[in-house]
């Protein structure tokens, strides 16, 4: 029987992706297109059901994002959320208007445990809400289903059609139950079966490399991380004695991180080569501070390394590559900003000689890979490794990067690391970086004038948002005394107390 897919219809908003993995983690198989997708495409795709994402406009303007009236007339059960609820009211001929109050943040909600999406919940809920519109009159055919002390009409259905909307985001951690509002719209409206499993998705993925590479061989860039070590894994299983795995030292690896790359991979059913390549890369790197110049360039490097190696392989026409999910929303799409490129997304250079990029894991969140992983037999040690940058330390060395610059983060790095390895409890992130800044310090009778560490420790679980993790200052102090101590060149230490949003994860 062919899997379900519950397709969420994207207008721009924020959180997209969480919808698309809170849907997942209910077991069934979401899917992400364009709000402006045509109601005939929608019937081919025959969905269990759609979710209207939010979004920054308002649905009054003639320039905000619209959907085909015709999708919701198809019969397929509908849900809008912030700007989606807006735009099916809006569509269906309600009214909606500026706030007098706009509303930020958790709020207190009264909800109708009588509705559907409500069912099993208490009257009294908190619902995160961002919105400076509200919806004003009703559709016909629609009953109000929950309100605030600002927005009579924070949740409205129109059961018969199979149409609901909220106005708040039941796929954010700040509305508690969330997740059952969204298991309520799947199973009790959907009538969703919950058929999405990871040993589904093991073979699925697996046609879908062979459909694709045909009897070529593929080359996989392999850095050694989380991400590329369950793409070697999973394209070793599809492409057995046809995957040759390239690790390139480009000598911006955490301390001792090659070697232990290589003792990982060496004993495996694959062809592994390892390229030393660091010279290359740093003289290539020299003089350049933009973080966005150093991913490009580190990306565009890794492909010529991969061109070079592959020519020496047999009938090599693929370049795999372990991109994920949040790689994809980070480096843009048709309704978001870029945030910063990633080299395995934005970097490469159209010029390539491949025949084509393979990219099993592109839709995949980080858990869903780790999981994966398990499942195609790595360890659990090596899934939950710390996430890495494909530029590797060239992120986490502010300004321009040397030798010297790139020893000082490794030693500090592995410090801190080994530091909040001992927690019982860990962060889900945790890393050093170096900063640019230099500051005037005393060892001895002696003046100073050394770098400044950065450390950097958060919470997430799913790497899209985070908070900072409230590290003890006694293992603070510690990790600090330890790097200036026996770092020579770092002079200082600060921790890094902000969250995603504003900022992102990575310094760069």
């Amino acid at each position: 029987m062919a899997q379900q897919t519950l397709l969420i219809l994207d207008f721009g908003g924020q959180y997209k992706e969480l919808i698309a993995r809170r849907v997942r983690e209910c077991n069934v198989y979401s899917r992400i297109e364009p709000g402006e997708i045509p109601a005939e495409k929608v019937r081919e795709i025959a969905p269990v059901g759609i979710i209207l994402t939010g979004g920054p406009n308002s649905v009054y303007r003639e320039d905000s994002p619209h959907i085909d009236r015709e999708i919701l007339k198809l019969g397929i059960p509908v849900l809008g959320i912030c700007y989606g609820a807006q735009l099916m009211a809006y569509t269906l001929g309600g009214t909606v208007e500026p706030c007098s109050v706009s509303e930020y943040g958790k709020t207190r909600m009264t909800v109708d445990p009588e509705s559907p999406l409500f069912d099993e919940l208490e009257p009294e809920q908190i619902g995160l809400m961002s919105h400076t519109d509200r919806i004003t009159v009703l559709p016909a055919g629609f009953t109000s289903v929950a309100s605030t002390a600002d927005c009579p009409n924070a949740a409205m259905q129109d059961p018969r059609r199979g149409l609901f909307a909220v106005q708040f985001h039941p796929e954010v951690e700040s509305t508690p139950n969330g997740t059952q509002i969204l298991y309520n719209f799947l199973f009790r409206v959907c009538g969703a079966a919950g058929d999405y499993n990871l040993h589904d998705l093991e073979k699925r993925l697996i046609e879908q490399v062979r459909a694709q590479v045909g009897d070529a061989h593929v080359l996989l860039a392999l850095s050694g991380g989380v991400d590329s070590s369950v793409c070697a894994a999973l394209l070793s299983h599809a492409l057995p004695g046809r995957l040759h795995c390239i690790f390139v030292d480009h000598g911006l690896m955490r301390k001792n991180e090659g070697d232990e790359v290589e003792a990982a991979f060496s004993g495996r059913d694959l062809d592994f080569i390892r390229v030393n390549a660091e010279d290359r890369f740093l003289e290539k790197l020299a003089g350049v501070t933009d973080p966005e110049t150093k991913r490009k360039i580190i990306g565009a490097e890794f492909v010529r390394v991969f061109e070079e190696e592959s020519a020496k392989l047999p009938d090599v026409r693929f370049l795999a590559q372990g991109t994920i999910y949040p790689d994809v929303i980070e480096s843009g799409g048709s309704h978001a900003a870029t945030i910063k490129s990633h080299h395995n997304v934005g970097g490469l250079p159209k010029n390539m000689r491949f025949s084509g990029v393979v990219e099993p894991l592109r839709n995949l969140f980080k858990d869903e890979v780790r999981a994966l992983g398990r499942q195609l037999g790595l360890s659990r040690a090596y899934v939950e490794r710390q996430p890495f940058p494909g530029p590797g330390l060239a992120v986490r060395v502010m300004g321009e990067i040397t030798r010297e610059k790139l020893e000082i983060l490794r030693d500090a790095d592995a410090i801190f690391r080994e530091e909040v390895g001992r927690l019982r409890v860990r962060p889900d992130q945790y890393f050093a970086v170096l900063t640019d800044t230099r500051s005037v310090g005393v060892v001895g009778d002696f003046r100073t004038y050394d770098y400044t560490v950065a450390l950097r420790a958060v919470r997430t679980s799913d790497f899209m948002t985070c908070e900072y993790a409230p590290l003890s200052h006694t293992l603070l102090g510690r990790v600090s005394a330890r790097i200036v101590n026996e770092v020579k060149g770092a002079g200082r230490v600060v921790y890094d107390i902000t969250g995603k949003p504003p900022a992102t994860i990575e310094w760069q």
